[in-house]
């Protein structure tokens, strides 16, 4: 099951994204660290990634979250069947997100995630 999926805004100026996207769409700060997740008030899986210039190598252009771990397990082992490049490797990060990277076949990277706690 998908929960969501966000793009990723790559920033110089947080601050400044950060005041662009709550003035302007009244999205709201669901998470600060290590990157910016905005949210709709309404809907939170309507979500924008803002990471500062740097944050993240690679940079992926969006995220699929998966729902919990072993989705995300599931789709590693897909994509690794598939001879897929995986670009970063399948980890649980310290702030709670099990997560890897793969390039689809045109080249974009896509973060395939879950929340699994800290």
């Amino acid at each position: 099951m998908i929960n969501r999926i966000h793009p990723y805004v790559e920033t110089a100026d947080v601050d400044a994204s950060r005041r662009f996207y709550t003035e302007i769409f009244g999205l709201t700060v669901a998470m600060e660290t290590p990157v910016m997740a905005l949210q709709s008030p309404d809907l939170s899986s309507a979500q924008v990634i803002v990471c500062r210039r740097g944050t993240e190598t690679p940079q992926p252009d969006f995220g699929i979250d998966v729902g919990d771990a072993e989705a995300v397990d599931r789709a590693h082992a897909q994509a690794r069947e598939r001879g897929c490049r995986i670009v970063y490797p399948l980890t649980t990060e310290p702030w709670g997100v099990r997560r890897f990277f793969v390039s689809d076949p045109d080249g974009t990277t896509v973060n395939v995630l879950a929340h699994v706690g800290t």
